[in-house]
């Protein structure tokens, strides 16, 4: 009877996935006929227009999350728990800033840090050092630093804030998470891993780059369907929000700060893109303002919510998203008084 419910709850995630990535092909495919169907013609622009949104934030999206979950295959096959255990310091605190270092290397966004940081933490990686990572790396990889670089050629100051920022916001958020969890397990176990675990040695007899392969094909699957789910909520937002409320309150420090955070969530747009969106809102709203749009959404976004949620425990996924909130609303406040 186990056994049948572990089917039927993977036959369901499976059709899940394939029919949002169906929905995703036939638009991307049929974009052209869709437009000039009289049906269409019928309806507001604006549905045309969420459509051409949706699939921006896909077609942005898909390549990182590749890299992403080759780079988590790789590690799940080729990275032991001794390596793991070697890299990372004794003193849990000391850890953190080998871990922010670390955000420097790697070229992940947000939606790709996500299945690379829990495949290293079901490897051993302590649950605050992945906070870390969750933080760091879609802000301070090399990439972005050079987008924000271009986008704000002209106020440099903004680049240092973001990435000074973004170093302070994962030393505070991975201390508190350390004293707040410990070594306690906040991973989610779907019934099919831990089957798997039972099982291992029978997938020993792969080579390991067929191994890599077929991790990276499962997990790119049960991480599409929450892209495509969070591309069409933003999507949604980006189409038919009314931005004239935005002017309404750009120059006010705090209503503001706390309302480019929220839209920074809610736009979902990728780490390596959202330099040049900040900087066209750059004559209506304040520096600090700017500044927690590129460092919160980053951080949390629809789509990677989404994924937190599916890969952690609630109940870490709530504390993790109320202290970084927290952090960056007033930890951007207090920068007013340096620039």
């Amino acid at each position: 009877m186990a056994y049948i419910k572990k089917t039927e709850g993977s036959l369901r995630k499976d059709v899940i996935g394939i029919c949002l990535f169906l929905m995703f092909l036939v638009s991307f495919l049929f974009t052209e006929q869709i437009k000039q169907d009289p049906l269409m013609a019928k309806l507001p622009k604006m549905f045309v227009q969420f459509n051409t949104i949706f699939l921006s934030i896909i077609i942005e999206t898909i390549p990182f999350i590749l890299l992403g979950v080759f780079i988590s295959s790789f590690i799940q096959t080729f990275v032991s728990e001794k390596a793991i255990a070697k890299f990372i310091p004794k003193k849990p605190i000391m850890a953190i800033v080998p871990a922010i270092l670390l955000g420097f290397a790697f070229p992940l966004c947000e939606c790709a840090i996500v299945p690379v940081v829990r495949r290293l933490i079901k490897k051993g990686l302590p649950l605050h050092i992945g906070a870390v990572l969750l933080i760091s790396t879609p802000i301070l990889n090399p990439v972005v630093l050079l987008s924000t670089y271009f986008a704000f050629r002209n106020h440099e100051a903004i680049l240092y804030a973001r990435m000074g920022l973004a170093i302070f916001v994962a030393a505070i958020v991975g201390t508190i998470t350390y004293f707040l969890f410990k070594n306690r397990k906040e991973l989610k176990w779907s019934k099919e891993e831990l089957a798997g675990e039972a099982v291992s040695g029978a997938t020993r007899t792969l080579s390991r780059w067929k191994q890599t392969f077929y991790h990276a094909s499962d997990e790119f699957f049960d991480t599409g369907k929450y892209i495509i789910i969070g591309a069409f909520l933003a999507s949604l937002f980006q189409t038919f929000f009314n931005r004239n409320f935005l002017l309404s309150i750009g120059t006010d420090d705090v209503r503001s700060t706390g309302l480019m955070m929220g839209l920074s969530f809610l736009l979902s747009i990728c780490s390596e893109a959202d330099a040049f969106i900040a900087a066209s809102f750059g004559t209506t709203f304040s520096k600090v303002s700017l500044i927690a749009f590129l460092v919160y959404g980053p951080i949390l976004d629809i789509k990677n919510a989404l994924m937190l949620f599916a890969a952690f425990n609630t109940r870490f996924v709530l504390a993790f998203i109320s202290i970084v909130t927290v952090v960056v609303f007033f930890s951007a406040l207090c920068l007013k008084f340096i620039l």
